[in-house]
């Protein structure tokens, strides 16, 4: 990411010139050349082999031509592409588009390409795109800087693709479709301008209503989360993300690593930065046209009309399956409903006007449930009859919007008779569906929206901890060569204010036995081993031993670790205080680094069930008391920690507290590549960590 980049010269040039021009048959130069013939401003052939190129003058550099040239599109062979960005540097051209493939995407050599480009453009600040790039198309200038088969429609969408083959289906789609665009590009390898440059510049655009995306990774993770707050805050950002693997969880050894793979992270970023996921293409332009020319809707309350019973069914199914709800009329719309529709319609949501409504009485039933203000939004449906005109229709529900300033979309199912109703709808911003759950769900990308513009930005809290006290836990771990700590790291615990039950590690019996004494009652004892994660599974826990029996226990934890691993190395015994675990209920909290967005923060419920039942949330660090807040609520088994049947509530506070302090430490050391703390003991009178893992990187320390 280029974060002081002004790139809206990629889009608004005055003059661009073609390196690499050429007239030969099937060639990406000649191409381009023909993609520029509506281009408003002046295109310049630049090519040492040639005079001419389509009966223009060719230059055989940049820095020939007479003239500054505004952006230089770059098609040349890989060996001298690097040369020629080098060469529109030199000439002043700030911003470089460079089709050219054959860099990093194919091996070493071409990594080392991609390299020595970056370089060039670090050192003569280009605004650079790609390389391996369909290029770029803005369409109020007429610009169509690729070598696609189709132009673009004039439209308010913005689109960013790491897929040029994706760019070149989508617009011959949208092309069909009448769907328009602002701006396009093609990000390519991302060598120096990515994801969030382009965001950051839509942001301020005006003439930008929705940004859609398709991204197969995020190069700077925190910065995507920054900016995409930002710009999501006004303008929606609509984003398919392809690669749904777990291979980041693969190679994880800890419990959070396992549950909190890539996709968890890509999910939980999203989330924290107010982008829409769509899952398919069909979503990412269900959910653009909504965003594009329906107001946001005042609530997530759904009004549906329909003459057809059955898809009145489906959309109230698939409503029940989104964040929006089935409104409930006030008693004025149902007297209203029931004075104006037959005896044998159903005025209740969904009002059934029965199939043989005309169309002044879906305009009454549509007018009176827009009335009502129970209702954010509306979903008007209809099966074709021979008193219904589609076209009729169509303008009377635009109208209806119109007046009631609410979103309606429209369903009006059909083949080619609903064609000319649909382009009427659209005319009015309001998409139609055959579908009823694509009606649905489109309200559901709106109500999303919603929320996102409700949100106030809320920064990390920051903690009063003892940094140095957990830097020489850590530092001491690395100096004796482990990678892996156990409850011998507790106190980085401490450090960070997360409350822990009294203990202490010992390496002989004797300090076990007075360890023991300065704890009240029967006491908790663990081998402390680096080598051996899960200390339950080989009999390394000792549960309510009572001090009577403190030595001997001592000597069978040792014996039996020994025996289970001979070369493992033993540093001793954690003698802790007792904690009744029935007193409240055992959650994890833990941490997982992912490699574009760093640490993740897991919560959820703990214990032996963490693993089967999976009911976690991830948020990206560093973590806002919202956010933390958040994550509870999201949870499954939040009723558990709520009271349910008849359990004493947790203290949520408390919760929300130690994940943001988790965050904070997670944030302060780059070292620790993951962390368990489970079970994170959470009851009405706080919470306590009874046990911690961390995986560490010394080489961060």
């Amino acid at each position: 990411m280029n974060s002081d980049a002004d790139i809206g010269g990629l889009f608004a040039p005055e003059r661009v010139a073609v390196v690499g021009a050429t007239e030969r048959t099937g060639s990406i130069g000649a191409a381009i050349l023909r993609n520029l013939d509506d281009f408003a401003g002046e295109v310049v052939p630049v090519n040492p082999s040639r005079d001419t190129v389509f009966g223009e003058p060719c230059y055989p550099d940049v820095g020939s031509v007479p003239d500054p040239v505004d952006l230089a599109v770059v098609v040349v062979p890989p060996p001298v592409a690097v040369d020629a960005v080098r060469g529109a540097g030199e000439a002043g051209v700030q911003n470089v588009v460079v089709i050219t493939a054959g860099f990093s995407e194919t091996g070493t050599e071409g990594a080392q390409r991609e390299q020595a480009l970056r370089t060039v453009a670090a050192e003569y600040d280009l605004n650079l795109v790609g390389p391996n790039s369909l290029g770029v198309l803005s369409t109020p200038p007429g610009l169509n800087a690729t070598f696609g088969p189709s132009n673009a429609l004039p439209g308010s969408l913005s689109f960013m693709s790491q897929s040029g083959a994706f760019i070149t289906a989508v617009l011959d789609w949208a092309n069909d479709q009448g769907i328009g665009f602002k701006d396009v590009v093609s990000l390519g390898n991302k060598a120096v301008l990515d994801e969030s440059d382009f965001l950051a510049h839509w942001r301020d655009d005006p003439e930008t209503n929705v940004v859609l995306g398709y991204l197969e990774g995020v190069e700077d993770g925190r910065s995507f989360i920054d900016t995409a707050r930002e710009v999501t805050q006004e303008t929606p950002v609509v984003v398919v993300k392809s690669g749904r693997t777990e291979a980041g969880a693969d190679a994880a050894s800890s419990h959070t690593g396992t549950i909190a793979g890539s996709e968890a992270a890509y999910e939980a970023a999203f989330e924290q930065a107010g982008v829409v996921r769509a899952e398919n293409v069909q979503e990412l332009f269900d959910y653009a046209r909504a965003l594009d020319g329906l107001p946001i809707p005042d609530s997530e309350r759904v009004g549906v009309v329909t003459n057809a019973g059955g898809p009145g069914v489906m959309a109230t199914d698939a409503v029940g399956d989104s964040r929006l709800s089935m409104a409930s009329f006030t008693d004025g719309t149902l007297s209203e409903l029931e004075a104006t529709m037959p005896e044998e319609a159903n005025i209740y949501n969904p009002v059934d006007v029965i199939g043989d409504a005309d169309i002044e009485r879906f305009e009454t039933a549509l007018d009176t449930v827009l009335a009502d203000d129970n209702v954010g939004c509306a979903i008007v449906i209809s099966a074709p009859t021979a008193v219904v005109d589609f076209g009729e229709l169509a303008a009377a529900i635009a109208d209806r919007q119109a007046e009631h300033e609410t979103p309606v979309v429209a369903c009006l199912m059909g083949g080619e008779r609903t064609d000319r109703a649909a382009e009427l709808l659209s005319e009015a911003g309001i998409p139609n569906y055959f579908d009823p759950a694509r009606a649905v769900s489109s309200l559901d990308a709106l109500a999303v929206q919603r929320e996102v513009e409700a949100r106030s930005y809320e920064a990390p809290a920051s903690f009063d901890v003892d940094r140095e006290r957990a830097r020489e836990i850590l530092v001491d771990g690395a100096e004796r060569g482990a990678t892996r700590l156990g409850v011998e790291a507790m106190d980085i615990l401490d450090a960070y204010g997360l409350p822990t039950p009294d203990s202490e590690l010992v390496d002989d019996q004797a300090a076990a036995v007075s360890a023991a004494a300065s704890i009240d009652g029967d006491v908790v004892m663990k081998i402390v081993s680096p080598d051996i994660l899960h200390k339950s599974d080989i009999g390394g826990v000792a549960v309510g031993v009572p001090q009577s029996e403190v030595a001997d226990t001592y000597e069978t934890l040792v014996t039996r670790a020994r025996n289970y691993q001979p070369d493992a190395t033993i540093l001793g015994v954690q003698v802790q205080e007792m904690v009744d675990t029935d007193a409240g209920t055992e959650t994890i909290l833990g941490m997982n680094r992912d490699p574009q967005f760093g640490p993740m923060v897991l919560f959820g419920l703990g214990g032996i069930f963490v693993e089967v039942l999976e009911d976690t949330s991830v948020r990206i660090a560093p973590v806002s008391g919202r956010e933390a807040g958040e994550m509870i609520d999201e949870l499954d088994s939040a009723p558990l920690l709520r009271g349910a049947r008849g359990r004493a509530s947790a203290d949520e506070a408390a919760i929300e507290e130690a994940i943001q302090r988790l965050s904070q430490l997670v944030t302060d050391f780059d070292a620790i590549l993951e962390l368990d703390v489970n079970p994170l003991l959470a009851t009405a009178d706080g919470v306590q960590a009874l046990d911690v893992r961390l995986t560490i990187d010394p080489d961060e320390l």
